[in-house]
């Protein structure tokens, strides 16, 4: 018998972080428990460029490393960034029809830029709107240009957010929540890192997993 459209998996794109690679993200979202993955189909492309520096995990797990674009200190002048927009529009359309987004880091900033040009309709205009968006240590960007474009507007996709107390980025992560609609916000004690959760952040995430992706309010401390 045919699987019904209900009973389909969804299709994330799952964007690792700076200088690290598909496999590795697989890896730091394996601490979690399978279950919240159920209805899931997830896809973990590597980045469009080869790591232009040291990595942060060399000796924790194994070359090869990539990253999607390369920025200043400031993080506010970016070089590559246009051809990795066009490389993952290309790889959405290609590959997909994609549901959402799940991202760490520079791949969470990199998928919510996507999902405000989208809205704004800068790119993927012929692809179904994004339903879902997983973000962990996930800022935005701060080119003034950029940022009147891709979050001139709320978003207005169901979305969840890891923030860490101790992560560097824990201002930057708590800024881009706002950029949406509704955001469930998930609290962690640790740094900038994929959490393991408890008891009640795992409740939360099994959201994500929700046919109908009633997610809680903003702020949501389950």
């Amino acid at each position: 018998m045919a699987t019904s459209q209900s009973e389909k998996k969804m299709k994330i794109l799952c964007l690792h972080g700076f200088r690290t690679s598909g496999s590795f993200l697989q890896k730091q979202i394996s601490k979690w428990d399978p279950s919240i993955f159920s209805q899931f189909d997830l896809d973990f492309p590597d980045g469009k460029y080869p790591a232009g520096g040291k990595s942060e995990i060399e000796g924790i797990f194994p070359p090869p490393y990539f990253e999607w674009f390369q920025f200043d200190n400031d993080f506010t002048e970016y070089t590559n960034l246009e051809e990795c927009i066009s490389y993952l529009c290309e790889y959405i359309t290609t590959r997909g029809p994609f549901d959402g987004f799940l991202g760490f880091s520079q791949g969470a900033t990199l998928s919510a830029l996507l999902l405000g040009y989208q809205a704004q309709g800068k790119v993927l205009k012929e692809h179904p709107p994004f339903k879902l968006f997983v973000s962990v240590s996930g800022s935005k960007f701060r080119d003034p240009i950029i940022c009147d474009v891709a979050y001139k507007d709320t978003i207005k996709v169901k979305s969840v957010h890891f923030i860490g107390a101790k992560d560097w980025l824990k201002e930057p992560s708590e800024d881009l929540a706002t950029a949406f609609d509704s955001p469930l916000i998930i609290r962690h004690p640790q740094g900038h890192t994929v959490p393991r959760l408890d008891e009640r952040s795992h409740t939360a995430a099994t959201c994500l997993g929700h046919r109908n992706l009633q997610l809680p309010q903003q702020n949501s401390k389950w």
